[in-house]
């Protein structure tokens, strides 16, 4: 633990070399002195105390960062599961969406069907075939009216089959 007091460590190194500076200068003069001064007690430098008291410092201020780390691991946890809420949401309106757009696209398809039947009837009229309906004067817009409302009776028919087998939404 002592070696994790990173401060201790740098003004120790700090001390180092600027005593081994002096000493490369100043040969002719008795280091003691300079290597007594490091390592004295009263100098109230924080190199030279070892005692308990800041490791204990250096456990406060580790413990100081390992409750940030989690406070902050919360949060991302809480971001996290806001992002999950947010997809699932965003996920479900989609659904809702294309539920519409599945039950607009049947609807279509059930109008194309009523449609397609009174063309089928409207194709079997348009053939060369010789017809005695032909020669008959005013028979058009009944018959074109009498198709039309098989066809809307037809597609309010099925509409109503899809409606009642749950196919569509009210």
């Amino acid at each position: 633990m002592a070696q994790l007091y990173l401060t201790r460590k740098w003004l120790q190194n700090q001390q180092l070399d600027a005593h081994l500076g002096a000493t490369a200068l100043n040969n002719l003069l008795n280091t003691s002195h300079s290597v007594r001064r490091i390592n004295s007690t009263r100098s109230g430098s924080l190199v030279t105390s070892s005692d308990d008291n800041d490791v204990e410092d250096l456990e406060m201020m580790l413990e100081a960062y390992f409750m940030q780390l989690d406070g902050t691991r919360n949060k991302i946890l809480s971001v996290r599961e806001y992002i999950d809420d947010t997809e699932d949401y965003v996920n479900i309106q989609l659904d809702n969406h294309r539920n519409e757009l599945i039950q607009l696209q049947l609807t279509l398809t059930i109008a194309s069907f009523a449609i397609a039947s009174e063309t089928l009837v409207a194709g079997a009229f348009g053939m060369n075939i010789p017809c005695t309906l032909y020669t008959q004067n005013g028979i058009f817009w009944p018959i074109v009216g009498g198709m039309t409302a098989v066809s809307i009776l037809l597609f309010l028919v099925v509409l109503a089959y899809a409606k009642w087998k749950k196919l569509l939404g009210s």
